[in-house]
């Protein structure tokens, strides 16, 4: 049975080497009909790479020049250029496993827009790394995990054997469909880093869409790869935290506690910076 054409889009800034690698595994995938790397901004011996890597594949293309315009904004770019109905969306330091497209379009056949499909992100002790399968995200989940309860995130629970819906899924590994994707209005371009694949599921949910997690999917990811210093990284982070909870807190009375909470989710990203 012949699948939908796959659009792979990798956003890329200051990532270092373990984005060939990522480019490498892509460009041997049968499942990958079309790569676009938007670069939001690396090194010169990167850039020129990258040149060389994109002059012999036909089926890439690189975006660049734009400066760096955060995650969601780079993914909204790539995809407006894709021409496969399918997206791949992976992180540039995430090397995609061997037949795991095949896994992710069996789930989505038969699906109707829209949908999204995640796979299990493993590190490099073949570990589930957190974030992979995660419940809805609210205020106290947020605020226990930044001082170390973790109430959010079921990497430390049973995984499931097969595809079963999930609330939400992670940004750096997941397909979903064009279609999709321009239904949902694609990412909110407001967060910068951070949270947007939370408010990318969570809006395809209320939809009446569906977030499925398929283990039979997978990624080895480096992490970390990025020479983004960690406290503009966390910051980024609290800000989206709290754009999250100010965008989908009801009455007034959520709107006061997501204010009263804001400096302290500021503040345990400040903390928790490395």
């Amino acid at each position: 049975m012949s699948h939908p054409a796959v659009s792979a889009i990798v956003v890329s800034y200051q990532t270092g080497p373990r984005l060939k690698e990522s480019l490498h595994a892509l460009a041997a995938d049968p499942s990958v009909a079309e790569i676009i790397l938007v670069d939001n901004g690396n090194p010169t011996e990167m850039q020129a790479w990258i040149a060389g890597f994109a002059e012999k594949r036909p089926n890439m293309q690189v975006l660049s020049g734009h400066g760096n315009i955060g995650f969601g904004a780079g993914v909204n770019l790539g995809v407006a250029r894709a021409n496969g109905p399918h997206l791949l969306v992976i992180n540039p330091d995430a090397v995609l496993r061997w037949n795991s497209l095949t896994a992710m379009q069996e789930t989505a056949s038969g699906l109707d827009a829209p949908w999204i499909i995640g796979g299990k992100i493993f590190d490099l002790n073949g570990c589930e790394e957190r974030g992979g399968r995660r419940k809805e995200l609210t205020l106290s989940r947020a605020v226990l995990q930044m001082f170390g309860w973790n109430t959010w995130t079921l990497e430390e629970t049973p995984p499931p054997c097969g595809p079963v819906a999930m609330p939400v899924i992670s940004g750096a590994f997941f397909l979903t469909s064009k279609d999709s994707f321009s239904v949902l209005g694609g990412f909110d371009e407001a967060y910068f880093l951070h949270v947007e694949d939370v408010d990318l599921c969570r809006r395809c949910r209320t939809s009446g869409g569906q977030v499925i997690y398929d283990p039979r999917a997978a990624v080895l990811h480096y992490g970390s790869t990025s020479d983004a210093p960690s406290r503009i990284v966390q910051s980024h982070k609290a800000d989206s935290l709290v754009r999250y909870f100010r965008k989908f807190a009801r009455g007034v009375f959520e709107r006061a506690v997501v204010e009263l909470s804001a400096p302290f989710i500021r503040l345990g990203m400040w903390l928790t910076a490395r």
